[in-house]
């Protein structure tokens, strides 16, 4: 019975021995750098680096059209203004009848109306301090 036990002991060996060889073989390759998982976790660790370097260029170039974009909208803005005052002083000026605009007349042209039967005087003559 004893040849028994050390038949099945030494079997036993054999066989955890062989598990673990086999095992040791599997983690040599799973950590291989060139073709296993070690290899495909040192390529993804560069690519983080890649997409961190980027990420910082992207927020770096993200601030400057920022800043740029507000100083473009706060001169917009003062702009904006300045037109508002602007239109708001154009209600205060009196509107010109459409009569007084009149086309130009060419050079050689003779005059349409005399000058007894125009509405308006040629010349006007202000009087100041009650001389004339």
């Amino acid at each position: 019975m004893d040849t028994i036990a050390d038949i099945l002991l030494a079997s036993g060996a054999l066989a955890a021995a062989f598990y673990c060889y086999v095992l040791g073989r599997r983690l040599k390759r799973f950590n291989d750098l060139e073709r296993g998982m070690g290899g495909a976790v040192a390529v993804l660790s560069a690519q983080v680096d890649d997409l961190e370097k980027s990420i910082a260029a992207a927020r770096h170039a993200a601030d400057g059209s920022r800043r740029e974009l507000e100083d473009i909208t706060h001169r917009a803005e003062d702009v904006r203004r300045q037109l508002e005052l602007q239109i708001a002083s154009l209600h205060d000026i009196v509107p010109v009848p459409e009569k007084s605009f009149q086309q130009p007349k060419p050079a050689g042209a003779a005059p349409s109306a005399p000058a007894a039967e125009r509405a308006e005087p040629m010349f006007v003559r202000h009087r100041v301090n009650g001389r004339g």
